[in-house]
C-alpha cells in the first residue's frame, strides 16, 4: 500500500491536472486508502470532475466526498428554474425515455425516480443533470425493469470484462441469479471496480448488479 503522504500527493497532482479544477479550492487527506475531499468549488460539474479524478488514481480504495457547491450570486436559480431546465435536457438526450423519469428539486437538490430499461438511459439521466447551473447535487433513484426475462448470460458478461483494457482480469468471478448479477474477486483500483459494474449493467436483462470487487494495490 502506498504511504499516505505518497497517496495524498498523486491525488493532489491528479486533480490539478484536469484543466477544469484549474485554481478550484480543494483540500486532500490520505488514510489507509480513504480519500476525503474538502473546500469548495462553483459548480457541480467541477465537484464530480474531482471525484472521478481521484478515482482514476491507483491506491485509492474509497472516496469520502465533503466539496461545497458555492454558487456566484448571478448563477444562483430557483427550484423551478432548475426543474425546468432538467425536463429540457432530457428531451434533448436521445438516450433518455419521453416522460419516463420523474423529477423533484429541493433546494438545489435534484431527486430522480422512474423506470426505465437500461442503466445506461439512468445514468445518462444524471449525467444531463450535473452540467446544469444551479444543482448542488443528485439523488439518481431510477429503478432497471429491462423487459428482458430470460437469464442473463453470464459468459457474455465474463467475456466482456476480458476484453476491455482497463481490466482484462481473471480474477474478477461473475454470479448469475436470474436477472441479478454479482461481482466478486480483486482488482487493482477504484476506477477497475467501477469499470466492472458498468460493463455488467450493459448486459441485456439485468435488472441489478451487486459490485462486490475488492480493492487490492501492492507497490
Amino acid at each position: 500500500m502506498k504511504k499516505n503522504e505518497d497517496l495524498q500527493k498523486d491525488v493532489q497532482d491528479a486533480i490539478k491536472w484536469e484543466p477544469l479544477l484549474n485554481g478550484a479550492n480543494i483540500g486532500v487527506s490520505a488514510q489507509n486508502g480513504i480519500i476525503t475531499l474538502t473546500g469548495s468549488v462553483d459548480s457541480y460539474t467541477k465537484k464530480s470532475k474531482a471525484e472521478d479524478a481521484v478515482k482514476n488514481v491507483i491506491g485509492v480504495r474509497a472516496v469520502v466526498e465533503k466539496i461545497e457547491i458555492e454558487y456566484d450570486s448571478k448563477w444562483k436559480k430557483t427550484d423551478n428554474d432548475i426543474a425546468s431546465e432538467v425536463l429540457n435536457a432530457f428531451r434533448w438526450n436521445l438516450e433518455i425515455p419521453n416522460d419516463k423519469v420523474k423529477v423533484k428539486v429541493e433546494e438545489g437538490w435534484v431527486t430522480l425516480e422512474g423506470d426505465l430499461q437500461w442503466n445506461y438511459q439512468k445514468e445518462a439521466a444524471k449525467e444531463s443533470v450535473k452540467v446544469l447551473l444551479g444543482v448542488i447535487g443528485v439523488s439518481n433513484n431510477i429503478t432497471i425493469n429491462s423487459e428482458t426475462i430470460d437469464e442473463v448470460e453470464k459468459k457474455d458478461i465474463e467475456r466482456a470484462l476480458l476484453r476491455n483494457w482497463s481490466i482484462n482480469d481473471k480474477d474478477i468471478q461473475v454470479g448469475v441469479s436470474g436477472n441479478k448479477v454479482t461481482l466478486s474477486g480483486n482488482v487493482f483500483s477504484l476506477y477497475q471496480k467501477e469499470e466492472a459494474g458498468r460493463i455488467a449493467w450493459n448486459a441485456p436483462g439485468v435488472w441489478m448488479v451487486d459490485n462486490d470487487l475488492v480493492i487490492e494495490y501492492d507497490d
